[in-house]
């Protein structure tokens, strides 16, 4: 259906076109008409046209400035001028303004229809557009809150890589490097510091999520989602800045509170908001365990953590992003960004602290012990009591910041080769004792399953291993070291094809028969009489 507007102070110019309107195009348009600059304006605002057929000379208000008007309310009014002047201004200032066609009483009937068919099609275009936009909308709609969660399940669980954390950013169009976390916890009422029914209170907020989603977006627009788990719903506010000032932190109680009571409202169940520290966005879990102490370590309906005594501070300029990037890189093994952020750390102690040479070294035993630590958790190192006994002494004997320095970067190297290397050594040694036991056992009916069972390693990962290992896959490395020792006996020794056949581990002959003519192009008996 298309709504056309007929705008001419004369009568019979109205009367033919809605006629040769009707008649070309039936029951597909609404028309309306009026006659003067002023009424055609009001006809505009209540009848909200697509299409309007404009005179220029109108009493009153002109049809240049009526379009005008009427260009302010209805952006996507389509204009077609009909006008007794040919003046180069008026068509000048009809294109300005938009208008499809400007024609010259009188106007042929084929004219008209020929115009009218090419606004439809303009109409007919952007509907179509707007119904794609909508579609696509409707279904990002559903999409999106389930990236969200997939960013917010990687932050809280630490089961990430970098490259996954930054295709979840580009896919949300995070461009920040920071942000802080909130949380959602819900129930039926607060008593004390926790909420009570947690279970029924979930299931209730569950059937209602997409409305406490629409809800919490009212409040913080770029905010990042998480699904219900258990009573909480996790948030991330993504941040220009690595530090929140005052008055925006009192801006962010005041709209949680606000949120809350509107839930409350909403939803009919009682909430209690949870907010964190502004961290780097790999660093945001630390952020989601303030929000919920903060909660736990109050009575309140909305707790920021920076009004409790929960974390530690640190002094103006103490570089705690390169502290957490050391103790990250030494967990990866990467042994060249770990020594580049100690040596960069070391650098600052000794900008701002070279006159203090035991503050140093202790903060370099703190690093040290810590990362060994880290590295005993993933199972890189063995732990001896007395592994560690001459660290102490080597650093009270460092006379010079250049003696520590090397010492500090010499342990925090050898954490991250212990990383890589006892993975490695695990990997190896796994394949060595697998190999030993596939070379005494190749003449019997051994598995897959055999093999991982000996060395203790799942199937699936153990094939894994092997394959990486030794590139080829479990089946083509016990064929190959069956058929090597068919080989040896049927060039080296006189016994027969069916003791060969039991010795090398096959039941049937002739399935052995086609394995070797497979495996070395001959039958068994050709490869016999060509040695």
């Amino acid at each position: 259906m298309y709504r056309i507007m007929l705008a001419d102070d004369e009568g019979i110019v109205i009367d033919s076109l809605r006629f040769i309107i009707e008649k070309e195009f039936g029951d597909t348009c609404m028309i309306e008409s009026a006659k003067t600059g002023r009424s055609v304006i009001e006809l505009a605002e209540n009848f909200r046209p697509d299409i309007a057929f404009m005179d220029i000379q109108m009493p009153g208000i002109n049809g240049i400035d009526a379009m005008r008007e009427i260009k302010e309310n209805n952006k996507n009014i389509i204009f077609i001028v009909m006008s007794a002047y040919d003046k180069f201004d008026y068509a000048k200032e009809a294109i300005n303004l938009g208008v499809l066609e400007y024609l010259n009483k009188p106007v042929e009937r084929t004219k008209i229809i020929q115009v009218l068919q090419r606004a439809m099609g303009v109409i007919d275009g952007e509907r179509e557009k707007r119904s794609n936009e909508l579609l696509v909308k409707e279904k990002l709609e559903t999409v999106v809150p389930i990236i969200e969660n997939g960013l917010i399940y990687n932050i809280l669980f630490q089961e990430h890589f970098e490259e996954d954390i930054d295709n979840f950013r580009t896919l949300l169009g995070i461009t920040q490097n920071y942000g802080y976390m909130g949380v959602l916890v819900c129930g039926d009422s607060l008593e004390g510091n926790h909420m009570t029914n947690a279970v029924g209170a979930s299931v209730r907020v569950q059937n209602s999520y997409m409305e406490v989603r629409e809800i919490v977006r009212g409040f913080f627009p770029n905010i990042i989602m998480g699904a219900l788990m258990a009573n909480k719903i996790a948030l991330f506010i993504p941040s220009e800045t690595n530090q929140m000032d005052y008055n925006d932190r009192i801006e962010i109680i005041e709209k949680s509170r606000e949120l809350v009571r509107k839930l409350k409202k909403r939803v009919d169940v009682a909430f209690r908001v949870g907010i964190g520290s502004i961290r780097p966005l790999m660093d945001s879990n630390i952020s989601y365990n303030e929000a919920l102490n903060s909660l736990v370590d109050t009575t309140g309906f909305v707790a920021h953590v920076d009004d409790l005594p929960l974390r530690c501070e640190y002094e103006d300029n103490y570089p705690i992003d390169l502290e957490n990037r050391l103790f990250d890189m030494v967990e990866k093994g990467d042994l060249n960004e770990s020594i580049a952020t100690g040596n960069t750390f070391f650098d600052w102690m000794e900008e701002n602290y070279s006159d203090h040479p035991i503050d140093i070294k202790l903060k370099v035993l703190e690093f040290v012990l810590w990362s060994e630590h880290l590295v005993y958790l993933n199972g890189g190192m063995t732990y001896h009591f007395l592994s560690r006994s001459d660290y102490i002494p080597t650093l009270m004997e460092g006379n010079t910041l250049g003696e520590i320095r090397t010492w500090f970067t010499d342990r925090i190297a050898n954490a991250c080769r212990n990383v890589v290397i006892k993975k490695e050594e695990q990997s190896v040694s796994v394949i060595s004792r697998a190999k030993t036991y596939i070379d005494s056992h190749y003449m019997k009916d051994i598995s897959l399953d055999d093999v991982s069972r000996e060395v203790n390693i799942s199937p699936y990962y153990f094939s894994k291993i092997f394959k990486d290992e030794t590139g080829e896959n479990f089946i083509e490395y016990v064929t190959n070291i069956r058929m090597d020792k068919a080989k040896e006996l049927l060039t080296q020794s006189d016994r027969s094809m069916k003791e060969i056949c039991s010795m090398v581990g096959y039941s049937d002959p002739n399935y052995f028969s086609r394995s070797f003519k497979k495996n070395t192009g001959y039958t068994p008996t050709e490869y016999k009489e060509k040695a």
